[in-house]
């Protein structure tokens, strides 16, 4: 990671780590739309951190997009059940850090972004607390539109 670009989430500005050159463009592309998706929600930000980029609502992070095992994945912030539930399904894995709190979508498939959102979403609200999640439910954000995303 070498350049650094700003990032903005409700006025405050950042500077974090941009992607290095020659990554391939569907990384790029869901990373993108990912960080749309969290950005949109009331007081998140975006923090690089174990080398990749960390969504957090407050202190607690919620989403993150990372490389497992060589491949681009998103990871959610979920309890026990809903992890046990979607590592069901193909696509899905059990985050490696995550102690089961943790779920993982491979990235380099097809994405369903209304699944994407809906996962978004439900992380934010395990994380955020109280007035967090009263702030998204008066902002109006309680059902993100990944079709405006694009």
């Amino acid at each position: 990671m070498g350049q650094t670009a700003t990032r903005r989430s409700r006025g405050k500005s950042r500077r974090l780590p941009t992607e290095p050159s020659g990554v391939v463009s569907l990384k790029g592309h869901v990373l993108e739309r990912l960080r749309a998706l969290c950005l949109a929600l009331p007081e998140t930000s975006e923090k690089a951190s174990w080398g990749h980029p960390n969504f957090r609502a407050g202190k607690r992070t919620f989403a993150a997009f990372e490389r497992v095992g060589g491949r681009p994945s998103m990871a959610f912030r979920l309890d026990r059940t809903e992890v046990l539930r979607l590592v069901r399904r193909k696509q899905f894995f059990e985050t490696p850090y995550g102690r089961g709190l943790w779920v993982s979508l491979w990235a380099d498939e097809p994405v369903d972004w209304s699944l994407v959102s809906n996962l978004v979403l439900r992380s934010f609200r395990t994380v955020a607390g109280k007035r967090r999640s009263a702030a998204l439910d008066a902002s109006g954000c309680a059902r993100l539109e990944p079709r405006r995303m694009q």
